[in-house]
C-alpha cells in the first residue's frame, strides 16, 4: 500500500491548521470596536488639535460602544506621537489626530515620518495662521508688527507649535514676504506658545485664531492679520495679509488617520463612525466656539489633499533654506 499522498489529499491537510487563524482575524475584524480606542494626539493639552480631538471623542459616544481615549503625547512637532501609531498594530484600536505638518517634517529633517506613512480616515478640519500679540503690546497693526521687526532684526520673539510646524512655516514665510527676522521660538505645541506670550515671555505667535480665541474675547490679546484668503469668522475686524499687500495663505488641517495596513473592514467602520460623529451637533458647536473651522473629506480626498500639500510645503521649505 503506498503511503503517498494525492495532491488533492495535501491541499485539503494543509488548509485545515490554518482555518481557525483565518476565522478568528475575520471575527476580530467583524467584532471591531470590542475594547476603548485610543486616539493619539502629538501636542500637548490645550491647542486647537486637542481640543479637536477630545470634542470628536465625545461626539463618537452615541455611535459606537466603545470609548476612546485620548492619549496627548508631544514632542519633535508631532512626529513622537505619529511614529508611535505608525508602529502600532494596525488594528484600528490605536490612531492618531493628525495635522498638516506630517507633510513638512520629513523636508526638515525631523523625525522619521513622512506623508504617507499613516493612512487617512476622515479629514475634519482647516485653520488659517495668525499673528497675535499682548493687548498691551505697542503695535495695533500688523504694519507696526513689522516695521519693529525690521529696526531690530531677529529680536522679536514668535512664538510657534515646535521646529518644523507650520506655525514655523507661517512666520518664516511672512519674514521671508515682509522682509523682516524673526526670533522663533518653539513650543511643543501651540497651547504652550500661547500662555508664554500671555506670560510676556515672547512677543508674539504665530497660530490659528481658534488657539486665542478664548484670550482674544477676554481682552489679554489681540490678533493684528490673518493668513488667509478672506476674512475669519468670529475675527471679522481682523484683516487679511492680502488686504494689507502681503501675498501670504498658509494654515493648517486637521483629521485622523491609522496605521497603514489597517484592515479594509475597520478603516469602513471608522469612516462610518467619524461620518457620524462629526454630523453631531456638539462637535460642530465645539469647533464653532473653539473658532476651528469644519471641513469634511473622506479617506480618499484626505490622501489626495495630504499628497498635494506634500508637494508644495517641499517646495517652499526648500525656498526658504529650514533644515533642522
Amino acid at each position: 500500500m503506498s503511503t503517498s499522498l494525492t495532491r488533492r489529499q495535501f491541499a485539503s491537510l494543509a488548509a485545515v491548521p490554518f482555518a481557525p487563524l483565518v476565522a478568528g482575524t475575520a471575527h476580530a475584524q467583524s467584532d471591531f470596536p470590542n475594547k476603548p480606542i485610543e486616539l493619539v494626539v502629538p501636542f500637548q493639552p490645550g491647542g486647537g488639535t486637542d481640543a479637536l480631538a477630545r470634542s470628536f471623542a465625545d461626539a463618537t459616544r452615541k455611535h459606537t460602544t466603545q470609548s476612546f481615549i485620548i492619549v496627548n503625547k508631544p514632542g519633535a512637532s508631532g512626529s513622537i506621537g505619529w511614529q508611535d501609531v505608525m508602529h502600532a498594530k494596525p488594528d484600528g484600536y490605536r490612531l492618531a489626530v493628525i495635522t498638516v505638518e506630517l507633510a513638512t517634517l520629513a523636508h526638515i529633517g525631523i523625525g522619521k515620518i513622512a506623508a504617507d506613512d499613516l493612512q487617512p480616515i476622515v479629514q475634519l478640519n482647516a485653520d488659517q495662521a495668525a499673528i497675535t500679540v499682548r493687548a498691551e503690546a505697542p503695535w495695533n497693526t500688523i504694519e507696526e508688527f513689522l516695521a519693529a521687526a525690521r529696526k531690530e532684526p531677529g529680536k522679536m520673539g514668535v512664538g510657534n507649535a515646535g521646529p518644523g510646524s507650520i506655525w514655523h512655516l507661517a512666520a518664516s514665510a511672512l519674514e521671508d514676504k515682509a522682509g523682516a527676522k524673526f526670533n522663533h521660538v518653539p513650543f511643543q505645541g501651540a497651547g504652550p506658545g500661547v500662555l508664554a506670550l500671555l506670560g510676556g515671555h515672547i512677543d508674539a505667535v504665530a497660530v490659528s485664531p481658534a488657539e486665542v480665541t478664548t484670550h482674544v474675547q477676554s481682552g489679554k490679546l489681540k490678533t493684528l492679520a490673518v493668513m488667509a484668503e478672506q476674512r475669519v469668522k468670529g475675527f471679522e475686524k481682523v484683516p487679511t495679509l492680502k488686504e494689507r499687500g502681503i501675498d501670504l495663505v498658509i494654515g493648517t488641517w486637521r483629521g485622523i488617520a491609522a496605521p497603514k495596513g489597517t484592515p479594509p473592514q475597520v478603516v469602513a467602520y471608522l469612516k462610518d463612525l467619524a461620518l457620524k460623529a462629526s454630523s453631531e451637533p456638539s462637535f460642530r458647536e465645539t469647533l464653532d466656539k473653539q473658532n476651528l473651522g469644519f471641513v469634511y473629506a473622506d479617506d480618499q480626498a484626505f490622501k489626495a489633499k495630504i499628497t498635494k500639500n506634500n508637494e508644495y510645503f517641499k517646495s517652499l521649505i526648500t525656498k526658504l533654506g529650514i533644515k533642522t
